[in-house]
């Protein structure tokens, strides 16, 4: 069976679970689920940076099969969000990841002004967390017991396409001058000589001088998260895409090389590649965000690895499907291993972005993806 073909049958379970789940769900805002059921971050958590992955979903699902649900809910999930563009402090710079799968989707199938307003509003607060001495964008805000005006992280480099659509959108170059120098200064200070990331880089905010780093969600300092990488991989694909750099095309590769030549023999992906084999805390997230990385990147690259990197994707797409996901149309999550953090005290439990990075994945195999970054 060809790749394209296997996909097709991962899609058709897929989508005859998320039509089930889409209904039962209209109103919320999904993070995770326990005993089979999503939570809702509608209320007090509707600033939580994952908020726009369940309207990715939609959006993919609708793309897919034009079932009318699929929009209700994103609409819905869109309109919900516009008190987030109006609260500073839950303001960050998860921009990308909360209005390129929301409401920059729904301008891209529809036109929508508001949808489209929504975005360039959410592209100019990303774009004012730019400190120019550094040439970084800052990732949170501080508080007065936590100053983090210097600190930056590789997960920023998948909000960057929201500033690449911005410029797209307006013509205004600032947009793309701030993204390339955030992706110049991440694969400089960010990227390993053995191609691994790093989580969080720490600068003088007011020199811009490089002060360290941290393990942030991974095992240790100096270890090797595994989403990180797969953050690495994907956004360095993204920017070659978007910029035609070549500089970002080999950071990518190189990320890319090193993330395979980690990835265990199930295929399954642990939370860090440094943890102790004998572990069985994984994230699923990690294998679909890196996958998604790798198809996009064996379409672009100019050599000998285009098969490699689509084998890898594949590899990686199975494991999850044979051991990873529950088609079960009366259970809401898809996948059900995957880790926030590993210092944290859960492990191997259902995330939103799972869900989404998996299907975005499929999708690209079977030709059906709406591109959203």
């Amino acid at each position: 069976m060809d790749n394209k073909a296997w996909a097709q049958g991962v899609a058709k379970k897929i989508q005859e679970k998320e039509l089930a789940v889409a209904k039962r769900n209209v109103g919320k805002v999904p993070y995770t689920a326990e005993n089979g059921v999503f939570n809702d971050c509608s209320g007090k958590e509707i600033g939580c940076w994952t908020n726009g992955f369940w309207g990715g979903m939609m959006w993919q699902l609708y793309q897919a099969t034009k079932e009318p649900i699929y929009k209700e809910v994103a609409e819905n999930l869109e309109k919900k969000m516009d008190s987030v563009l109006m609260d500073s402090s839950v303001m960050s710079h998860d921009s990308g990841f909360r209005w390129l799968p929301t409401a920059v989707a729904n301008y891209r199938l529809f036109g929508s002004k508001e949808s489209r307003n929504r975005g360039m509003i959410a592209a100019s607060n990303l774009a004012g967390r730019y400190n120019a001495k550094g040439e970084f964008i800052v990732a949170w805000n501080s508080r007065p017991d936590h100053q983090v005006d210097g600190w930056a992280i590789i997960d920023c480099m998948m909000n960057l396409p929201l500033l690449y659509w911005a410029y797209e959108e307006s013509g205004n170059p600032s947009f793309l001058h701030i993204a390339m120098n955030h992706a110049d200064t991440a694969a400089k200070v960010f990227i390993r000589p053995d191609g691994s990331s790093r989580h969080i880089v720490e600068f003088d905010p007011v020199t811009g001088d490089w002060n360290g780093s941290y393990g942030g969600q991974g095992m240790s300092y100096g270890s090797s998260w595994t989403r990180g990488q797969g953050w690495a991989l994907y956004g360095f694909t993204l920017s070659y895409m978007h910029t035609k750099k070549e500089r970002y095309l080999e950071t990518a590769e190189r990320v890319a090389d090193y993330f395979i030549s980690c990835i265990p023999e199930s295929g399954l992906i642990p939370v860090d590649f440094y943890q102790d084999p004998s572990c069985d805390w994984r994230d699923d997230t990690a294998g679909a965000i890196a996958a998604c990385g790798l198809i996009e990147l064996s379409k672009v690259t100019k050599n000998w690895k285009k098969q490699k990197y689509m084998d890898a994707a594949i590899r990686l797409l199975k494991a999850i499907d044979e051991k990873g996901c529950n088609y079960d149309p009366n259970v809401d999550e898809l996948l059900e291993k995957c880790t926030a953090a590993y210092n944290e005290p859960d492990h191997n439990f259902p995330m939103i972005y799972a869900d989404y990075y998996f299907i975005e994945a499929i999708w690209k195999l079977t030709g059906d993806e709406l591109f959203i970054w």
